[in-house]
C-alpha cells in the first residue's frame, strides 16, 4: 500500500451499503431528549475513563485517556445488542450464549461492565455500584441469566479483540528536529505519541496510511497559508474579530472531556436502544481510527507549528513569507506535530459518521464548551468542519492546509468504517 495516499472509498457506494441513498435530501436535527440504557452506560463508562485514582496497576489506568477506551465499551454494547435484536451485523463477536428471550438490559449491562472492568480494575467504585443496580432492577429469571451470560461472552470477547493494542509501548525521550520546517517539541515528551502506534479497530484496514505531503516550504500555497495564520492568529492580531477569537477558545477544551461529554449525548438521541448502540460504536470507531491516522502522520513528517515557523521565516527559503521574531499565537499550541490537525481529523469522523447514520449531509447538532461556557449549533457536518478550521488558524495553532489534510482524513476513516461494518443484515 502507498503509504502517502489516503484511503478512498466512493461516497456514493457507501452510502448504498448502508441503504441510505435515498434519504440523502432530508435534514436532521439531534436532540438528547431520549435517556435509555446505552445512554445509561454511556455516562458510567465516560466518568470510569476520565476518573483519576491513586491506584493504577493497568497501562490502561496509566497512560491518558481518549476515544479507544469508550469505543471499544460501545462495541460491545452494539455486538451484544445486535446479537438479541439483529437488524445489524456484528462488529466482531458472535456470542455462543442463547439469544433468544435474553433481556436487552442485562446483556448491555454485563458487556459495558466487563469492557470497564478489565482495564480498570482500580475505578471500581464508579461502575461496580451501577451495574448492581441496574442488574437488581431486572426481575430474575431466565431472560436475565441469559442477557447477563451473553453480555458477558461479548465483552471477553472485545477485550481479546483490543490485548495489546499499541498504545502502551514504551516511548523513548522525543529528539526534536533541527532544519527548517521541523517540529520543535516544548520538552522532550510530546504528547499523544503512542497514538501512532495504535492498532486500528477495522480489521485488514487502516493501516497507517497518510495523506500527500504538506505544501513545501517555498511554495506559493505555504506562504498563503503562513501569511493567513499570521495575520489571524497573532497575539496582537488586528485582523481576528471577537468572534473568531470566541471560536477559537471553544475548541480549546482538552479532548476527553470534551468530547466524552458532547459526544456522548448522542446516544440519548433516539429511544431506539439498537440505533443508540450502532451510533454510538460507529462514531467512537471512526474517531478513534481518524486519530489513529492522523497521529502516524504528525509523527511521520514531523512538521512545524505557526508558532516556530513565524519567527525563523527567514529560514524556510520562502521570499512571500517574513520572519516576525516577537509574533506568538493567541492561544496554547498543543505539543505535538502540527500536520495534520488532530481536532479536524475528528471533526471530519464526526461529521461524516453521523453523514453515514442518518442518511444526509445536513445533520444539525450542538456542543458546549466549558472554556467559554457556551454552546454552538451547527446545522451540518461541512459547517462543523468549517469553524474548527477556523478555530485552528484564528488560534494561531494551525496552517489552513493542516485542517484541510485533518478532515479529509476524518471523512475517509468515516467512509472506510460504514462500507465494511455497522450494515444491515
Amino acid at each position: 500500500m502507498n503509504a502517502r495516499r489516503l484511503l478512498s472509498f466512493p461516497l456514493a457506494l457507501a452510502l448504498t451499503a448502508l441503504g441510505v441513498v435515498a434519504a440523502a435530501a432530508r435534514s436532521v436535527t439531534i436532540t438528547a431528549n431520549h435517556p435509555n440504557v446505552v445512554s445509561f452506560w454511556n455516562d458510567v463508562a465516560n466518568r470510569t475513563i476520565v476518573a483519576q485514582t491513586s491506584a493504577a496497576t493497568t497501562p490502561e489506568e496509566q497512560r491518558a485517556p481518549f476515544v479507544n477506551d469508550p469505543a471499544a465499551v460501545y462495541l460491545a454494547i452494539y455486538d451484544a445488542v445486535v446479537a438479541i435484536e439483529g437488524r445489524y451485523r456484528p462488529f466482531a463477536v458472535m456470542p455462543t450464549a442463547p439469544a433468544t428471550g435474553a433481556s436487552v438490559d442485562a446483556a448491555i449491562g454485563a458487556a459495558a461492565h466487563g469492557v470497564l472492568r478489565a482495564p480498570f480494575p482500580n475505578r471500581a467504585e464508579i461502575y461496580q455500584p451501577a451495574y448492581d443496580q441496574r442488574l437488581a432492577a431486572i426481575p430474575d429469571g431466565a431472560a436475565k441469566t441469559r442477557g447477563v451470560a451473553l453480555g458477558t461472552e461479548v465483552a471477553a470477547g472485545i477485550v481479546r479483540l483490543r490485548a495489546d493494542d499499541g498504545l502502551s509501548v514504551a516511548l523513548q525521550p522525543y529528539v526534536s528536529g533541527t532544519a527548517p520546517g521541523r517540529f520543535r517539541a516544548a520538552n522532550p515528551h510530546p504528547v499523544l505519541r503512542h497514538f501512532a502506534a495504535m492498532r486500528p479497530f477495522v480489521p485488514n484496514g487502516l493501516d497507517p496510511v497518510r495523506p500527500a505531503p504538506p505544501p513545501a516550504l517555498d511554495s506559493a500555497g505555504y506562504a498563503a497559508a503562513f501569511n493567513e495564520v499570521r495575520s489571524l492568529g497573532g497575539m496582537t492580531s488586528t485582523t481576528r474579530t471577537a468572534e473568531q477569537l470566541e471560536i477559537a477558545r471553544f475548541h480549546t477544551e482538552p479532548p476527553p472531556s470534551f468530547v466524552t461529554r458532547n459526544i456522548g449525548r448522542l446516544a440519548a438521541s433516539t429511544a431506539d436502544v439498537v440505533e443508540a448502540a450502532r451510533l454510538m460504536a460507529m462514531v467512537h470507531v471512526s474517531f478513534a481510527d481518524a486519530i489513529g491516522v492522523c497521529f502516524e502522520t504528525k509523527y511521520h513528517d514531523a512538521t512545524w507549528h505557526p508558532l516556530t515557523a513565524i519567527p525563523l521565516a527567514a529560514d524556510d527559503g520562502n521570499d512571500a513569507t517574513g520572519a516576525d521574531h516577537g509574533w506568538t499565537p493567541v492561544l496554547s499550541t498543543p505539543n505535538h506535530p502540527e500536520y495534520p490537525a488532530a481536532q479536524s481529523c475528528t471533526s471530519g469522523a464526526l461529521g461524516h459518521a453521523l453523514r453515514h447514520l442518518h442518511g444526509t449531509p445536513d445533520v444539525t447538532f450542538s456542543l458546549d464548551s466549558t472554556v467559554t461556557a457556551t454552546t454552538r449549533s451547527h446545522a451540518s457536518a461541512e459547517a462543523f468542519n468549517l469553524e474548527n478550521r477556523l478555530a485552528r488558524i484564528a488560534g494561531g495553532m494551525h496552517f489552513h492546509f493542516s485542517a484541510v489534510a485533518g478532515e479529509e482524513i476524518g471523512r475517509r476513516v468515516a467512509d472506510w468504517v460504514a462500507a465494511r461494518h455497522f450494515g444491515r443484515q
